[in-house]
């Protein structure tokens, strides 16, 4: 084995250690060298022992990705990412339960620190409103990804907001939530028209034909359409079989390239 593979395993086992000691080591961790830490992060976020009383000491001014899917977080970790002003990724999604902690608070602390953020994973955050994605859309304007999707607080306000201030937006989730055929329609017809690749707007109850039409003739890039589970969207429209590039895919949408 070289020995720069056993110096990289003692690291993770002396890491591993300092995880499951955290209380023990908490004092030691914060002076760490930002390659270490970012060993460190990846290793307790994975594990989900990222917490609100400890992260402070864990992060560093150079971290560009955070993955908090599997931590107990509140709006109180956000407030120590004030510092991460190089952050690019930021996944606090619930892949399960509703994510009840965070809210519109400490979302605005991250979009005002974080203006270079291309990613935001906020997937079933149920607290989380329109206040705090109109921050996110006013000042990360990088933003390519953005998942809202069981985001009940969400309304039409945050899809115009994205459509007028994100002009590299390419994906966007906002199923599951209380938009309307305006917001699509605003969306859609925004600085990010055409860049759009992906929309994701299944089970979303108020949403009608002229959302899905308003996306198709609005998104040239458009690959990925999902509105499956909305009641009021009719299987077949008309319209549906008229782009020749249009190939149905069960639960939505797929658009070839030509």
């Amino acid at each position: 084995m070289p020995s720069s593979r056993r110096v990289s395993q003692l690291l993770d086992l002396c890491l591993w250690c300092c995880m499951k000691n955290i209380s023990r080591y908490i004092t030691d961790i914060k002076p760490l060298p930002p390659n270490i830490k970012d060993r460190l992060i990846k290793i307790m976020s994975t594990q989900g022992q990222i917490t609100d009383s400890n992260i402070s000491e864990i992060l560093h001014p150079e971290v560009q990705t955070l993955d908090l899917r599997s931590c107990d977080i509140s709006d109180t970790a956000l407030l120590h990412l004030c510092n991460c002003r190089k952050l690019k990724k930021l996944n606090i999604s619930s892949s399960k339960e509703n994510r009840i902690s965070i809210t519109s608070k400490g979302i605005k602390a991250v979009a005002s620190s974080c203006s270079y953020l291309h990613e935001a994973s906020l997937k079933r955050c149920c607290n989380l409103t329109d206040e705090g994605v109109l921050a996110l859309a006013v000042n990360c304007r990088l933003l390519k990804i953005i998942d809202l999707g069981g985001c009940l607080g969400i309304t039409d306000v945050s899809l115009h907001a994205l459509g007028e201030n994100c002009p590299f937006l390419q994906c966007v989730d906002f199923s599951a939530t209380q938009v309307s055929d305006d917001g699509v329609v605003a969306l859609v017809n925004g600085s990010c028209a055409k860049k759009l690749e992906e929309i994701h707007m299944g089970h979303c109850v108020n949403l009608t034909d002229e959302a899905v039409e308003a996306v198709l003739t609005c998104c040239p890039q458009i690959r990925i359409l999902l509105f499956h589970g909305c009641p009021l969207i009719t299987a077949c429209p008309p319209w549906f079989l008229t782009p020749p590039t249009l190939v149905q895919c069960g639960t939505g949408i797929s658009r070839n390239r030509a």
